[in-house]
């Protein structure tokens, strides 16, 4: 952290990255002189330009900075990428994401959250209970909270809940002393390799914690038997054996009220106004840190009572009359899963249509059959293009693959202008876009052609 208070001027490549834009947020709050790079302009860059950080969105040398301290990269950046190319060749400090996270935690009290995925709902959600009840933390997240339409706060309390990212090994860099892992299903092969390499991973991140460390995970990981920690406690929806459960769950206008069972302890009326039977077990280990923490049962069942999710995580857009449009940035086959049977079973009355933008040609390559599987609960589905992200294009991968494999026959190929075209014309049912890429940019539209 000493090397990090005598730099003054940081420079971050990728900006734009949920996670970068985080980092952009806490430096610029401590007072440096924030600048960066972005390939292209979004809300959340606009937000950045608004807190007074500098942007730009041509990939040119000539227009980055030269009297910056500390160069910020993310390695969803191309080796290749002209500036990086730059400021290494001149000598300048470079620092991956990672491991700027993993010095600003070096002092601190963390709580972490890893898992390919819930990790976002999950971190966000023990954010907010923290901050909420008037316990206090840091946050750096990997979503917006739609509370304080920010991926990151302050406080004076010593205490950072990070959102461990598992791609490039990030959360190798991280240090908990309560750590949470919610799911090891086989994701970014192209960096790991094969699944058990990934798994493997998972459990070097349990590692991680330190002495007297808690360990939250949830019951029946592949490698359970093996991760760490001087304390584990494992949570479940649906597993009687689990340290934590939730019990006599109902479903009233859209929102879940149940009861959490721990071992020695429990907390009736939790009320949840998100929709996902997903996040109602998303909302134990977020709850069993609080309680870990001290926080009372009060505060607790306020907090979750106020909390409004994250954008883009079963996100209503539209929620009134005959049609339920829900925005989700599930992007695994899992996620998927999850997401449209949680969707079907709180409109079960309506029909059910998934535009999906599958997200990066390699874990299309790799999920295919995943992906099929988990359409295929919809009653209707629209493919769209794949979103390359970093990748180049790779022969014979496309959404077609998907396509192909799916046994539903109410499934279509479309173009982003195709489907504006088409989206108009239903007026009834339950509406979900999913995917990881830029298919956000098509939800303002689609709500206006439902609308109208």
């Amino acid at each position: 952290m000493a090397k990090l208070n005598d730099i003054n001027r940081i420079y971050f490549i990728g900006i734009g990255g949920i996670g970068m834009s985080a980092l952009a947020r806490y430096f610029r709050f401590r007072g440096k002189e924030v600048s960066g790079y972005d390939r292209t302009e979004t809300p959340l860059t606009r937000e950045l330009e608004e807190e007074g950080i500098a942007i730009h969105y041509q990939e040119d040398p000539a227009l980055a900075p030269k009297d910056v301290q500390l160069v910020v990269y993310t390695p969803a950046i191309p080796k290749e990428q002209i500036e990086l190319q730059y400021y290494r060749e001149h000598g300048y400090l470079l620092m991956k994401r990672s491991e700027v996270l993993g010095l600003i935690t070096e002092s601190s009290f963390n709580i972490c959250v890893a898992g390919t995925h819930g990790k976002t709902t999950i971190s966000t959600l023990i954010a907010h209970i923290l901050r909420h009840s008037g316990y206090g933390c840091n946050a750096f997240l990997g979503g917006i909270s739609v509370n304080y339409e920010s991926n990151f706060w302050s406080s004076e309390r010593n205490v950072c809940v990070v959102e461990a990212d598992e791609y490039d090994r990030s959360f190798l860099k991280l240090s908990p002393d309560i750590a949470v892992i919610t799911a090891m299903d086989a994701d970014h092969l192209e960096i790991y390799g094969t699944e058990e390499a990934m798994k493997q991973a998972f459990v070097d991140f349990s590692g991680r914690l330190k002495s007297k460390g808690i360990l939250i995970s949830k019951a029946g990981l592949s490698r359970d038997s093996d991760l760490r920690g001087d304390r584990h406690i494992r949570y479940s929806l649906d597993d009687e054996n689990a340290d934590i459960k939730a019990r006599n769950i109902k479903t009233v206008n859209g929102s879940y009220l149940y009861e959490v069972i721990g071992n020695d302890w429990e907390i009736g009326d939790v009320r949840l106004n998100m929709g996902g039977l997903h996040n109602v077990e998303n909302s134990l280990p977020a709850i069993t840190v609080a309680y870990s923490l001290g926080i009372g049962d009060r505060k607790i069942r306020d907090a979750i009572d106020a909390f409004r999710g994250v954008k883009r995580r079963f996100e209503y857009i539209i929620k009134q009359g005959q049609v339920i449009y829900v925005d989700d940035y599930a992007h695994h086959p899992e996620e998927l899963k999850a997401l449209i049977t949680s969707a079907k079973g709180l409109f079960p009355s309506m029909t059910c249509t998934v535009i999906f933008q599958p997200h990066l040609f390699s874990r299309t390559r790799d999920l295919a059959d995943g992906f099929a599987r988990s359409l295929d609960r919809a009653d209707e589905v629209i493919l769209l293009p794949i979103y390359p992200a970093r990748e180049m294009p790779m022969p014979g991968v496309s959404s077609a693959m998907i396509y192909e494999k799916m046994k539903n026959r109410n499934k279509f190929l479309m173009t982003k202008k195709e489907l504006l075209e088409n989206i108009g014309q239903r007026k009834r049912g339950l509406i979900i876009t999913a995917g990881a890429g830029d298919i956000d940019a098509l939800v303002e539209p689609i709500r206006e052609k439902l609308i109208n």
